[in-house]
């Protein structure tokens, strides 16, 4: 944690991220402490794209289709001490046996429900097709659990306007104003939404620093 008692708003430079450790489960994270912000969505959601945009680097998160370090729970450290962003395994349209899917939904399950140094969720949904159910089920527990939660809208760029105008009505109305919920919509190929995300991230890592 910081040293100081400042209340100067905290900024972060995101391109600073470099790869950490990658953990099959939760006994192999890193030790607890200081504020991770997990990134979580299905497979096919642009959450690696995300990540690569939010931190400037194309080679941050892998983007590859089939199944690879996304099969793990992925940390990356930055330059402010003890803060972390953590990539989750993707869900949802992953091509793996059932075995492994289960593997992956209890590690992910035990990261969320057990891991203090979680501060913030961002949950990336494609803005084409938000609210699937795997996606409403994480934003439900999100909110039993008072846990801040992002929603981003990921490739805008896809939509006209008027229908990502539309997407974003749904989500918002979904959340109905839930305290801890903001929602976005972001292109990661135009860079659009990129600093309304970053100043999210900014907040959380000021409240918990």
């Amino acid at each position: 944690m910081r040293s100081d008692e400042s209340n100067e708003p905290v900024k972060i430079a995101y391109d600073s991220a470099r790869f950490l450790l990658s953990a099959p489960d939760l006994a192999s994270c890193p030790p607890e402490g200081g504020v991770e912000v997990a990134f979580a969505g299905r497979s096919n959601a642009g959450k690696s794209s995300a990540l690569n945009a939010l931190t400037r680097n194309s080679k941050l998160a892998r983007t590859s289709r089939t199944p690879g370090r996304t099969q793990l729970i992925n940390f990356f450290s930055l330059s402010t001490p003890d803060f972390k962003l953590v990539d989750l395994p993707g869900y949802g349209f992953a091509k793996v046996s059932k075995s492994k899917r289960g593997e992956w939904d209890k590690n992910m399950s035990q990261y969320l429900q057990e891991r203090h140094s979680l501060r913030g969720l961002v949950l990336l949904m494609d803005s084409r097709h938000p609210l699937k159910d795997d996606d409403l089920f994480l934003l439900q527990w999100c909110l039993e659990s008072n846990m801040p939660v992002h929603v981003v809208l990921t490739k805008a760029d896809k939509l006209k306007q008027k229908e990502l105008g539309k997407s974003l009505a749904m989500v918002k109305e979904a959340v109905d104003g839930a305290s801890g919920v903001s929602v976005q919509s972001l292109s990661s190929t135009k860079g659009s939404g990129l600093g309304q995300l970053r100043q999210r991230l900014d907040s959380w890592y000021q409240a918990f620093s």
